[in-house]
């Protein structure tokens, strides 16, 4: 895996634009059923941590999705960005956004228990169920609703 860098990306109509410093080359998929309905699919992420920074917020859309988190879209073509834990400002960048898609790996899925049956991932990943999910990253590692 190359070392973090910094990398830019945008949505389909190029309205919004950032750059982020991915703590390095993984992707995770999150199974979430909000993630499924707002992405058409699972979600493919980079963890971002704090580093992201939009050029113009002026297209950026957020949605705040749950007490602890927003999700991002650009408001023009509707490209879903991100998902943000707000009490943490740690970003999860959509994978596909970035620019450059050199050198990825498929690392880890989350809220697997909420996984359809009709597909699989033949990538052999860390999983994770949603209470895993919760206990690690929750606010006071409370069990509620993603």
């Amino acid at each position: 895996m190359a070392s973090a860098q910094q990398q830019s990306g945008g949505c389909l109509c190029g309205a919004v634009r950032f750059t982020a410093t991915p703590a390095d080359r993984e992707v995770g998929a999150c199974h979430c059923s909000m993630c499924r309905r707002w992405s058409a699919g699972p979600f493919l992420v980079r963890d971002c941590g704090t580093s992201l920074k939009v050029e113009d917020r002026s297209s950026l859309g957020a949605y705040r999705s749950s007490d602890w988190a927003e999700r991002a879209f650009c408001k023009t073509c509707g490209t879903p960005l991100y998902y943000r834990l707000i009490d943490k400002d740690m970003y999860f960048v959509s994978a596909e956004a970035f620019d450059d898609l050199k050198d990825y790996a498929f690392t880890s899925q989350i809220f697997i228990d909420e996984k359809p049956a009709y597909y699989d991932f033949a990538n052999k990943t860390h999983n994770m169920t949603g209470a895993e999910v919760f206990a690690q990253f929750a606010p006071g590692g409370a069990a509620n609703s993603k």
